[in-house]
Order: structure tokens, then sequence, then C-alpha cells
């Protein structure tokens, strides 16, 4: 199933800024928030939408995205039509409401996914569950999966084009047109920790605010080197950028991982380069690395008439789950026999 951009998006940033700009956001049916308590007293809200009782998908977004991404609601749509439910993860702050602490979510953080995953196993200790993970959030996937090795009960996962090397990521931002979207990313990051600081003394939580407040005046960084040195760090506990960078980069968890997991990434994804690609004897058994020569960062773009977009993703990483859950059906049923 190998994709072919659209010839009317045959380029990097056209197959990326396309789909984020343009790309509607239909209506999921049945879409439905809950809210979930996480143990450090703060929340994470999920969307859900699906038949009860089906095998569920946990997806998750990329850098200041949300359940109102339009990849994840057109994921949603497409598993939706396959009888699958979805949970889309918004990671904290992300949902359209502040969360209640001065941290938030990084490319690393993997207690808010172990969390909703125990939460939901608990509830449903029978049911098949799989993962979808895109950019930041794909990482997150990625090294969450490595990190608990034999210890999930997963039957699919997906990351898509995911910064493997963080500080190779935070480089390429910082060149050519690429700049482009360093800048529009780190104007929303800036601005939301500022409307945070002023939202938890509203709420009254003045340490909290004061973490935020101590950060000092951000308005001069103008790189992810920078931004990740001066709030990443110092908010979840790093001793520089590059300490987050090494210890957050899911490319080193690769081999751990034992969930049968697809990694989509395109060669000329403005937000990377080649170097973060790993070694065959990098990856696990149990890992694929699918590259495609063009398709940008989460676009994937195909369909042969202008502004009658397909959106390959979905296509790909529903094929991959039903293949999976169909083997994973089988083996029940051969072991059940």
């Amino acid at each position: 199933m190998a994709f072919k951009p659209a010839w009317w998006l045959n380029h990097a940033h056209l197959q990326t800024i396309f789909p984020a700009v343009w790309r509607k956001k239909l209506p999921v049916p049945g879409l439905h928030r809950e809210r979930l308590v996480t143990p450090d007293g703060d929340f994470i809200d999920i969307d859900c939408c699906g038949p009860e009782g089906a095998p569920l998908v946990i997806l998750l977004h990329g850098l200041t995205g949300s359940w109102q991404s339009s990849y994840i609601g057109g994921l949603q749509l497409t598993l939706l039509k396959l009888g699958l439910r979805t949970v889309a993860l918004n990671f904290r702050g992300c949902s359209g409401e502040f969360n209640h602490t001065a941290r938030c979510y990084h490319s690393g953080e993997t207690e808010d996914i172990h969390f909703l995953y125990q939460t939901l196993r608990q509830r449903e200790p029978h049911t098949p569950f799989a993962a979808v993970g895109f950019s930041l959030g794909g990482n997150v996937l990625l090294k969450w999966l490595g990190e608990q090795g034999n210890n999930l009960a997963l039957f699919a996962a997906v990351a898509v084009s995911v910064p493997l090397v963080l500080s190779e990521c935070a480089t390429k931002l910082d060149t050519g047109f690429s700049r482009i979207y360093r800048h529009r990313l780190l104007r929303d990051l800036k601005t939301y920790i500022r409307q945070k600081q002023a939202y938890l003394q509203q709420l009254g939580k003045f340490s909290e605010a004061d973490k935020l407040s101590q950060l000092g005046d951000l308005k001069n960084i103008k790189s992810f080197w920078q931004y990740d040195d001066v709030v990443v760090a110092k908010l979840h506990g790093f001793a520089s950028a590059q300490d987050y960078y090494q210890r957050s980069s899911s490319r080193q968890f690769l081999k751990s991982i034992t969930v049968p997991t697809l990694i989509i990434h395109a060669l000329d994804d403005p937000f990377m380069t080649e170097k973060v690609l790993p070694k065959p004897e990098e990856l696990s058994k149990t890992v694929t690395l699918e590259i495609s020569k063009q398709g940008g960062h989460v676009g994937f773009v195909t369909g042969s008439f202008p502004f009658k977009p397909e959106y390959w993703l979905d296509t790909r990483i529903s094929h991959f789950i039903s293949q999976q859950l169909a083997a994973f059906t089988c083996a029940k049923v051969d072991l059940a026999g």
C-alpha cells in the first residue's frame, strides 16, 4: 500500500500545510467526553466514540494539537465505519481547558498514557486495545511501548511522522522554510504559558502559577533549543534541553517494543532529517518501519483531482489495525481450540 502524493500537492510543505489548514473537521457521531482525575490530583480529558464492547483504539495527537485536530477526527470517523471504538487522549491543557498544575505535557511524558491505559484496562480486561500516535504523540507512544515491554496487552500500534531524535528535529526547525513551523508553534506555546499562568492565579493555585512566573520573559525565545531549555526542562525536571532530548527521544526504545507496531515516515518531512531514522538492528522484530519518499509531516495526501483530497493515512492506519486485529482474533481462537 505505497503512498503516491497528489500531483497538485507534490511538495513536502504543500503536503504538510494543506491538511493542517484546509482539511475539514467533520462531526464524529456519538462523540462524548470523559474527565479522568490523575494520580497527582490534576485531570485529563478523553473524547470517545464507537459501539460499546468493540475493540478500542487510543489516539494521541501532536504538539499543540487536540481532539479537534483534523487527523484525529478523520481517523475516528474511519475507524468508526469499521465498527471500532476510539478514545482520543487530550494531553494536559489541550482539551480546551487549562489543567490545574504548572506541568503539562512533552515528548517523553508517558505517565498519562499509562494512567489512561491502566484505567481502561481495569474497566475492560478482555477488550482488544490498540494505539495510534501522531508526531509528538507518536514519540510518546513509541517510548511508552519500549518502556513497558511485555507489560502491555495491545494488539497493534501505529506511529506517524515521529521525531525519533528530538535534538535533530529541534535543529532542523532552525533552518530554511521549516522556521515558519517553528515560529507558529513557539508563538502558540509561549501564549499558552502566559495565559495558563493567569488562569492558575485566578483559580487560587498561586504556587503553581509561580512556577510559570519563574520561567521569566519568554518573548526572546526563538528556537526549540531555547524553549525546551527554559520551559520544558525546568517544569519537568530535566537538567537542560539536551538532557530532555536524550532521555525522551523514542529511537532508543524501539528495540524493546513487543507490540506489533508500524512506523510511517516520509523522507521529505520538513520537521526532521534522515538522521533520525533507525538502523535495522535498532528495531525489534515486532516493529515495521515504512518509509515513503514524500508525504511531508502528518500529510500523506493523495487524490487525482485538485481540492478533492484523499487522506492516505486514514486508509493505511485502519488497514494495519484491521490486519492485526484479525491476526489477534485468530490467535485467540487457536488458543481456545
